[in-house]
């Protein structure tokens, strides 16, 4: 299915400036959000206790805090409606003496008189394993674009790999300064979708990166990058948005009818998709181009790879007919 007529070639390349002033400003804008606001880390990396309970009428969340307020384990809680108004979430800050005692009783305790409710879920992470969790979820961010780094490097050229990998780290840092704007808990959902936006992201950039690479082999008429590049994406353009516009939709299904659960997963890779698309297109390429990729030195090293593979082919035909 083609959205875009490919016997057009459509000038990205010239519009390129416009689009990386606007990520500028996006990714030091988030970057001042990260710096000023922070992120919402929740009990996964922070440590805490959280209490899910379900009534089964309505309830007023005032009267629940105020409720709370009574009890010690409880009274600096942080009490939110979870999905509808007659689900809240509890959550305190774990310590020693609290993770002593059975916390789904000492809730039932304090929200005795509240109403009639279930207590469906308790978690209860301790500090210091919330802070372990945080150093290996960031050392898992920053193994996998190092990985990524050494793979594009190998399938490609380091100019392919330092843009590819620039733009994931757009993508990321606009991803988690959506995630810092909307205050949306940081927990190991949050961290496996920013894992799953890097591939996805890649995944796009690759694809791009490869018609580049193809028309620089076979479209020997374009002696600048930046038409090899425009050629490129346009050809590509159609299944991108394709691809694109599909997973979004599957996504937003998520983020809306998924409930709480899943609803910072499904909203970083929301913005993870819509960014992720934006930059395999504007960015990722432009940076090629701004990086000094030499269009000429690159098919001369071709070439000899070609030629080497070639002389390489025959010294081996000849070999098995015995004339070496």
């Amino acid at each position: 299915m083609e959205f875009f007529k490919t016997d057009k070639i459509y000038d990205f390349m010239g519009k390129a400036k416009i689009f990386m002033v606007i990520s500028a400003v996006l990714v030091v804008g988030s970057w001042a959000l990260l710096f000023i606001k922070g992120l919402n880390f929740g009990i996964d990396f922070a440590g805490g206790t959280i209490v899910q309970v379900r009534y089964d009428k309505p309830v007023d969340i005032a009267t629940i805090r105020q409720t709370l307020k009574k009890s010690d384990i409880f009274k600096d809680a942080a009490v939110t409606y979870f999905g509808s108004d007659n689900e809240i979430i509890i959550r305190i800050k774990s310590s020693t003496k609290n993770l002593k005692k059975d916390i789904g009783d000492e809730a039932r305790n304090a929200l005795k008189g509240t109403g009639n409710f279930e207590i469906r879920r308790v978690d209860m992470v301790g500090p210091k394993v919330g802070g372990e969790l945080r150093e290996k979820g960031l050392m898992a961010t920053v193994i996998a674009i190092l990985a990524i780094l050494i793979y594009v490097s190998v399938r490609f050229e380091w100019r392919f790999a330092l843009a590819s990998v620039l733009a994931l780290v757009h993508d990321v840092s606009i991803a988690m300064g959506a995630i810092s704007l909307f205050n949306i808990p940081v927990n190991l959902d949050i961290l496996a979708a920013i894992l799953t936006l890097l591939g996805y992201s890649l995944n796009d950039t690759i694809i791009v990166f490869d018609r580049i690479r193809e028309g620089i082999i076979e479209n020997t008429k374009l002696n600048e990058l930046n038409l090899v590049i425009n050629d490129a994406i346009t050809k590509t353009l159609s299944r991108t948005v394709l691809t694109s516009l599909t997973t979004f939709f599957v996504v937003l299904t998520l983020y809306l009818f998924g409930g709480e659960i899943i609803r910072g997963f499904s909203f970083t890779l929301l913005v993870g998709i819509i960014v992720g698309t934006y930059s395999s297109i504007f960015i990722a390429s432009p940076l090629l181009s701004l990086l000094g990729f030499d269009l000429a030195g690159y098919r001369k090293r071709l070439a000899e790879k070609k030629k080497r593979q070639q002389e390489k082919e025959r010294m081996r035909a000849m070999y098995e007919q015995g004339m070496v």
